[in-house]
C-alpha cells in the first residue's frame, strides 16, 4: 500500500488492506470507511469488501476519530476551509472526501461536523500517459484543450503528464519545452507540500497551490508571464472568464470540466459560452472501460471529429 495512505489509516483497516490480494492493492482507486457499515475497497473499478474471520468489517466510530484526527493533525480549526469544501488533500497528492453533518451559515456551507464517511481517492501520477496525443494536441504549437469526463476517468491524470510534457518539451518531435503555470486549487496536480511540488512536472513549472482557479490564472498571468496554464475542472463564471482573459493575452490554456460529452458540458452556460467562442481547440472525451484514460472522441473548435474512438 502506499506509505502515504497507510500514515493516515487506524493499524486495523491498515492490516486488513495490506492482507488484500496484491494485484487488488495495485489497481486499489479508493478505500472507502463509513461508520457502522462495510469497509469498501474500490479497485479496477469493482467494489471489494474485506473480511475478518469471514465477516465483513464494520467500520467503528473510533476509526472514524482516529483518521479525522490523522488527517488534522489533532486541529480542525486549522482544517475549517478544507471542511467547507468536503475534502482534505494530504501528501502525494491523494484526496480524502468527507461526509456528515452539514453547518449553515445564512444559507452557504460553512463548515462539517459529526463526519461519518471518508473517501480516500489514491492519486498516481502515470508518466507517459498523454504521449499518444501529442499529435491530437500539438500543431506546430500546443492547442487550447479541454479534458471532458465523469469522475474517475483520469482527467487529471492526463492533465498532469501534458504539464510535464509542456514543461519538458520533447526533443524527438522538436518541441521546445516552455513555461507552465498551474492552478491547483485541490492539490490534486502537483501535489505540493509547502508549496513545492511532489510530483514529475518539469523544470519549467511554476505551482500556485490551494488557490481558487479564476483568481489563480490571473495572479499567473499578472505575475508569472506563462505560456501554458494548466488548471483543472472549470465550472464557474469567473473561471470561463478567467479563460478568456488567459486567451486574449495569448496564453495557452489546458483545462478538464465533469461532463460525459461536449453535448453534455454546454448545458451550463458559462462553458456553453467558452465552446462558442472556439476557446478550445480540442475537446477530449474520455470514458472508463476497465481502466481510466481511455478516449472517446476528440473533436475541434468547430465541433467535428478529430478522433471517435466509438
Amino acid at each position: 500500500m502506499l506509505q502515504d495512505i497507510a500514515a493516515i489509516l487506524p493499524e486495523n483497516i491498515r492490516e486488513i488492506i495490506n492482507r488484500l490480494q496484491p494485484n487488488v492493492v495495485q489497481k486499489t482507486e479508493e478505500i472507502r470507511l463509513r461508520v457502522n457499515r462495510p469497509l469498501e475497497v474500490v479497485s479496477g473499478g469493482k467494489p471489494y469488501y474485506p473480511s475478518i474471520q469471514d465477516r465483513h468489517y464494520i467500520v467503528l466510530a473510533e476509526d472514524a476519530k482516529y483518521l479525522l484526527n490523522q488527517l488534522s493533525q489533532y486541529s480542525m480549526y486549522a482544517f475549517e476551509e478544507e471542511l467547507r469544501r468536503g475534502f482534505i488533500t494530504i501528501k502525494g497528492g491523494h484526496r480524502v472526501g468527507l461526509a456528515g453533518k452539514v453547518v449553515l451559515d445564512r444559507g452557504q456551507v460553512k463548515t462539517l461536523r459529526d463526519i461519518s464517511s471518508f473517501n480516500i481517492r489514491i492519486a498516481r501520477q502515470t508518466i507517459g500517459v498523454a504521449e499518444r496525443l501529442i499529435s491530437q494536441l500539438y500543431d506546430q504549437r500546443w492547442l487550447n484543450t479541454i479534458f471532458i469526463g465523469p469522475p474517475q476517468t483520469g482527467k487529471t491524470t492526463l492533465l498532469r503528464d501534458v504539464a510535464r510534457l509542456i514543461s519538458q518539451g520533447m526533443p524527438s518531435r522538436k518541441i521546445a519545452p516552455l513555461k507552465v503555470g498551474i492552478v491547483d486549487e485541490r492539490s490534486e496536480i502537483a501535489a505540493s507540500m509547502k508549496g513545492i511540488p511532489q510530483l514529475e512536472l518539469g523544470s519549467r513549472v511554476d505551482v500556485l497551490d490551494g488557490c481558487p482557479k479564476a483568481e489563480g490564472m490571473m495572479m499567473l498571468i499578472r505575475s508569472m508571464s506563462p505560456d501554458v496554464i494548466i488548471v483543472d475542472e472549470i465550472g464557474r463564471k469567473e473561471d470561463a472568464f478567467a479563460v478568456q482573459e488567459a486567451l486574449h493575452a495569448g496564453v495557452k490554456v489546458m483545462t478538464t470540466a465533469h461532463g460525459f460529452s461536449l453535448e453534455d458540458i454546454e448545458r451550463r452556460p458559462e462553458l456553453k459560452s467558452l465552446l462558442d467562442q472556439g476557446a478550445f481547440e480540442r475537446c477530449v472525451e474520455l470514458t472508463r472501460t476497465t481502466q481510466a484514460g481511455v478516449i472517446k472522441r476528440i473533436r475541434n473548435q468547430e465541433r467535428k471529429d478529430v478522433v471517435k474512438m466509438t
